[in-house]
């Protein structure tokens, strides 16, 4: 299903446990900008926990985020993605960018992916 700016949107990945107050802030945050995700819960199978250990290198922390593949991180660096201006066009809700050079570079500098 593609959002109203015709943009395909993406497939989200969301690894969780209960009782984790940061995924059910990374939920809502996903929530409030009325994405789709698919919520992986660690402890119900051993495929689950398996496919969490090798996807995220071994990660002790969740939640755990994938967009399109891509793993993100957990929930500071989904607000962080959407504090620099990555998190809606990563999530197919608007195009990406187009930066010239030396946008690049001060944003690589700063830390920003794109």
């Amino acid at each position: 299903m593609a959002p109203a700016g015709g943009h395909a949107m993406a497939k989200v990945e969301v690894y969780t446990n209960k009782g984790c107050g940061a995924c059910v802030r990374a939920k809502q945050h996903l929530d409030s900008k009325k994405v789709d995700f698919i919520e992986h819960r660690l402890g119900s199978s051993r495929r689950i926990d398996a496919e969490f250990s090798m996807r995220t290198k071994g990660a002790k922390s969740i939640p755990q985020i994938f967009i399109d593949g891509e793993w993100i991180g957990g929930f500071d660096d989904l607000v962080r993605f959407d504090a620099n201006g990555e998190l809606n066009w990563r999530l197919g809700l608007e195009p990406k960018p187009k930066l010239n050079v030396i946008t690049r570079i001060l944003r690589y500098l700063k830390g920003q992916k794109y």
